[in-house]
Formats: structure tokens, C-alpha cells, sequence
């Protein structure tokens, strides 16, 4: 369903989307490395001066310095607006997409699943501190939404940990070697906790084959890739439960 016009709350969502993907950008460059990124200042990651309000307004502040320190003159980073111009993305979708009571929860939902692909492609690392909250709150939305027990969600949740779990530990005994994570175990329960069993399969199939065009992108640009090579999968397992949540699973007639 296409909402035609958006209410003044998705509006505010728009609006703030972009502030909250800087601080996404923030929080995926920080964490990782145990340094704060709730009350320290912002700095250049170049000279570590202090930045000004003005150096801080999403996508117009890049642009006016031209991509550069006004400090110390070194080049910033495209990931820093290419976050906020994601978030902005995640906040205009899900308000376009879906009905006015489902687009609060939905970004929200949206911006997770953002900043958990940020830390895996940053660190190769889902916190628990994340995932379990989004399984928890996958099942309150939907049960709410439905009015009625999750009983697919809460299917979902156990199948999908499952379901990574018994791979991760078929790969391991037969390679010999770590093949998936125990954070997209953890992943997994939480997507299955807001699209449902029925979803899962197309979760995967959305994850496997964006994964696949990563690889191949990066192949095309001539990064080493092998078998041995570590990547993260949580980045495609996020892109998959996204389109799942917003348009459903994929259903194919024989």
C-alpha cells in the first residue's frame, strides 16, 4: 500500500533523518573501538579539532567545505553524508510505503538495522545490545499491530537462530574453520521476530543475492577476494529483512 500523502509526524521524521544518520556515523566509527559517542564532542578524525555547529548540518556542511577539514584541510570521508543520505533514504521509504501508524516503528526499525550493517561492515561485530531489543520489540509491534498473539513472529525468532546455528556448525565441522557468526545467529532471531517464518526464506534469498552483487562490485574493482576472505553477511541479512517488512515475502506460483 503507497500512503499519497505523508502526515505531519512523517514529515518530522524526514526532517531529523539526516541528524540522526550522522550520529549513526558516529556510533559505527566509535563503539568498535570503546570510545564514547553519546557525550564526547565530534571531531575531525584527521587533526581532532573540535568541530562547530556549523560544521555539523548533515549533507550542506560536506558539501560547503568540499569535502574537506576547515581546519586542517584534509579530506573527509564519503561515508559520513553517504550514512545520512542513507537514513534519510530508510525515514522517506517506510513513510511512502506504509500506513501512518507503522511508519514511527518502522524507521526505527529501519535506522537499527542501518547501524547494525554499519558495525559489521566496520568491525565485523553485531552486538546483542542490539539485536536482542529488536527481537523483543519485532514481537511487541507485531503482536500490537494484529492485535493478537505473534504466533509466526515467534516461530520466526526460533527458526532463524536456529536455522544459522545448525549452518554455522555444519560449516565449521566440515571446513574446519568459522563460517558465520554467532551476531548473525542473533540477526536472524530478530528479523524472524518481524517478518515471520513465511518471511525468512526471502530474507535469505534478498541476503544472498545482494551479498553476491557486493562480491562481484568488489571483484569488478579489483579487491582480492577468496575463499578464505572474511565478510560480513549481517549488512545483506539487514537489506533483506527491510524489503520483507516493507513489501512482504516473495510467493511463487508453479
Amino acid at each position: 500500500m503507497v500512503k499519497r500523502s505523508m502526515a505531519p509526524e512523517d514529515v518530522l521524521l524526514v526532517v531529523a533523518a539526516p541528524f540522526i544518520g550522522s550520529f549513526l556515523g558516529v556510533v559505527a566509527e566509535r563503539w568498535p573501538k570503546g570510545k564514547p559517542f553519546v557525550l564526547d564532542r565530534s571531531r575531525c578524525p584527521h587533526c581532532q579539532h573540535v568541530l562547530s555547529p556549523r560544521d555539523l548540518v548533515p549533507l550542506l556542511s560536506w558539501l560547503a567545505t568540499r569535502a574537506r577539514c576547515r581546519y586542517c584541510g584534509a579530506c573527509l570521508s564519503l561515508r559520513y553524508p553517504a550514512v545520512e543520505v542513507a537514513a534519510l533514504m530508510v525515514a522517506v521509504w517506510a513513510v511512502m510505503v506504509l500506513p501512518v501508524g507503522l511508519s514511527w516503528v518502522s524507521v526505527l526499525f529501519g535506522w537499527t538495522l542501518l547501524t547494525l550493517a554499519l558495525l559489521d561492515f566496520k568491525a565485523l561485530w553485531l552486538p546483542r545490545v542490539l539485536t536482542w531489543p529488536l527481537a523483543v520489540a519485532g514481537l511487541l509491534v507485531t503482536g500490537l499491530w494484529n492485535e493478537r498473539f505473534p504466533v509466526d513472529q515467534a516461530i520466526g525468532a526460533v527458526a532463524g537462530y536456529v536455522l544459522m546455528v545448525l549452518v554455522a556448525h555444519v560449516y565449521r565441522r566440515y571446513r574446519g574453520r568459522q563460517g558465520l557468526g554467532e551476531g548473525d545467529a542473533h540477526l536472524f532471531c530478530a528479523l524472524g521476530a518481524w517478518v515471520g517464518w513465511p518471511g525468512l526464506p526471502s530474507v535469505l534469498l534478498f541476503a544472498g543475492v545482494s551479498g553476491l552483487l557486493s562480491v562481484l562490485m568488489g571483484m569488478l574493482a579489483d579487491r582480492r577476494i577468496g575463499w578464505t576472505t572474511r565478510m560480513p553477511f549481517g549488512p545483506y541479512l539487514c537489506i533483506g529483512g527491510w524489503l520483507v517488512w516493507l513489501y512482504g515475502p516473495l510467493y511463487f506460483e508453479w
